[in-house]
């Protein structure tokens, strides 16, 4: 199928924790079992539900973003679909969410989505301590924006059938269409840690898990009506030749295991898609990158979770600071904090890291670090040079106790005020907190 044609649809709900995740597993997998090609997307800038999601939907999961992306990267995004019956996109917080100041096209709500694309919006509502009530909920957020449409409901952990029917009662008064109504079962929680959810490659019975969820999705939500309502994706011309993603070297040498495991698919996609070759290593199994290699790459992850075995894996530590002495490393968010002096833990005790740069960071008395963020760099990065403006975010919750190293960039949070967090550079050796999603401005090598 062509992915100009494509149809689409968005799960989202009016705020965070009422099932987007778990229900969007749920259809994924249902639709799959169906013989149904879907796929997936998350609006913002997650990590973790698009490697769910490609479980569940046997394709990749890329990242939508009206903050973060330039729209011509988000156009060439939805390329992905072609080959595919249905897009499902699962949103970020509440609908309307976002930052208070504009970013590349959008605050980054799951609605500049639904606005962008025409996808009707699928409302899940955790009805739990409510009855008719839901409905006046699901009426005002139908008529919040003009440009986004409300396609219907599904109801999420429902007490009875005597709840559901109460609830139901509200909407058949409202006419918004409830496409099922899901019973509470502790049974179907995913498992999560500071982060969010557990990853995927650590869930052990994950398989059994989706295969569960999507008994739910065929039990309990008319799939049928749920495709009918999907509407045809709406497309913007784009220009070619500012969507490519200059790769940080030729092979790249990417640190790949439950310790380093973020980043993103659409970056990966640009540098294959540029010719660049991808040679993973793990440093939880004390491997060393790939000495043919012209870059290494350490991104984000868990090291703290982790700090004790990397801090013994003597190989790769060694293999490390060899590579570094003649080869460009960077490291992003848990690859900045591997790449420093030393890591204090959630119980306190300090693991020395690679001491390929001077940060200490501590996690025994942490701090949230979220949002948006824009990097304009003072020094060049493998793939970009010097002065460029890159636009990403920031998510950990690490205390910096020493950053004493040259800074890599002027780093702002969404409304435009320096963040302490600037990264480092030390020689060859490149790192910060910020997960770079696209370039807004300037320049790539």
């Amino acid at each position: 199928m062509d992915a100009n044609r494509t149809s689409g649809l968005i799960v989202a709900a009016p705020a965070s924790g009422s099932g987007k995740t778990t229900l969007t597993l749920a259809l994924l997998a249902a639709l799959r079992r169906r013989g149904r090609v879907v796929q997936p997307y998350k609006c913002g800038p997650d990590y973790i539900d698009p490697a769910f999601h490609a479980v569940a939907a046997g394709r990749v999961s890329f990242n939508l973003d009206s903050w973060a992306q330039r729209r011509d990267r988000f156009e060439a995004l939805l390329d992905a679909a072609d080959g595919a019956d249905l897009c499902l996109a699962e949103g970020v917080m509440g609908l309307f969410d976002g930052g208070a100041t504009p970013g590349a096209w959008g605050n980054g709500s799951t609605a500049d989505i639904a606005a962008a694309t025409g996808w009707p919006v699928v409302l899940v509502l955790d009805v739990s301590g409510q009855a008719q009530s839901a409905a006046a909920v699901a009426l005002g957020f139908a008529r919040y924006r003009d440009d986004v449409t409300i396609a219907g409901v599904i109801l999420n952990k429902v007490a009875s059938e005597r709840h559901a029917m109460l609830v139901r009662d509200g909407f058949e008064r409202s006419g918004i269409k409830v496409f099922g109504a899901i019973g509470r079962d502790d049974a179907l929680t995913i498992p999560e840690r500071h982060l969010g959810l557990v990853q995927a490659q650590e869930d052990a019975i994950l398989v059994a898990r989706l295969a569960m969820l999507a008994d739910v999705a065929e039990r309990s939500v008319d799939l049928d009506a749920l495709q009918t309502a999907a509407c045809p994706t709406r497309r913007q011309q784009r220009l070619l030749d500012t969507t490519r993603v200059a790769p940080p070297g030729q092979r790249i040498a990417l640190a790949r295991d439950a310790a380093f495991s973020f980043v993103y698919p659409h970056l990966l996609a640009g540098w294959r898609a540029a010719g660049a070759e991808i040679i993973p290593f793990s440093p939880l199994a004390d491997e060393t990158p790939d000495p043919s290699c012209d870059v290494a790459w350490l991104p984000g992850g868990y090291p703290e979770l982790h700090a004790g075995k990397l801090a013994s894996a003597s190989r790769f530590a060694a293999g490390m600071r060899t590579f570094a002495q003649t080869r460009p490393v960077h490291g992003e968010c848990g690859g900045y904090m591997a790449l420093g002096t030393g890591l204090i833990d959630a119980a306190g005790t300090h693991h020395a890291m690679l001491g390929l740069l001077g940060l200490e960071t501590d996690f025994a008395q942490r701090r949230l670090h979220l949002g948006y963020r824009t990097a304009t760099l003072l020094a060049p990065i493998p793939g970009c040079i010097s002065g460029c403006t890159l636009r990403g975010h920031e998510f950990h919750y690490a205390r910096i106790l020493a950053q004493p190293d040259q800074p890599l960039a002027d780093i702002r949070d969404a409304s435009g005020k320096p963040t302490a967090e600037t990264g480092s550079l030390r020689d060859r050796v490149t790192g910060s907190f910020f997960h770079m999603v696209d370039t807004a401005e300037g320049q790539l090598s």
